[in-house]
């Protein structure tokens, strides 16, 4: 149910092909196996196609990412050690998806600012995504009804 309710922002050039994705990680995107693997092998397929991708997985580990998103997605190309802070559980990557793959990893705990990440548009070229002001202004803006759905955690059917 929350999988389909994800959000994903495409950035195109300007023959309207897609060069880069922005993944916001849902709950649903992470709460059962198929779901996880399907979101993991997307993330990856994107990658391999040359889109650059920005993953932000702003909820806590799973026995099924139990380092993270970003390492069950980096494992499809480089199987490396990565080991999640305790203190810090939640992680953003920023992927520059060129003949050879990079990532760019940063760790957030629950309740720190979100840091500004990088956006490629290739793999030499990427612009700043200002993450914590982006969530800043847009809550600013939300409808105090919108608001009061978000802030009583009650999902609406």
């Amino acid at each position: 149910m929350y999988a389909k309710r994800a959000n994903r922002v495409a950035v195109r050039n300007n023959f309207g092909e897609v060069v880069a994705l922005i993944e916001l990680v849902s709950p649903g995107n992470k709460d059962n196996k198929h779901s996880i693997r399907a979101f993991i092998e997307k993330a990856a397929e994107f990658i391999e196609n040359r889109v650059n991708l920005l993953v932000v997985d702003l909820f806590p580990p799973t026995p099924r990412d139990p380092q993270g998103i970003h390492k069950a997605i980096w494992d499809q190309f480089h199987e490396e050690p990565f080991e999640l802070p305790a203190d810090k559980p939640l992680t953003l990557a920023s992927y520059a998806a060129g003949d050879s793959k990079t990532a760019y990893v940063e760790v957030a705990g629950i309740g720190d600012l979100l840091p500004s990440m990088p956006l490629f548009l290739d793999p030499a070229t990427y612009v700043p995504a200002p993450l914590e002001e982006t969530y800043t202004r847009t809550w600013e803006k939300c409808p105090a009804e919108m608001r009061a759905v978000v802030e009583s955690n009650v999902t609406p059917m």
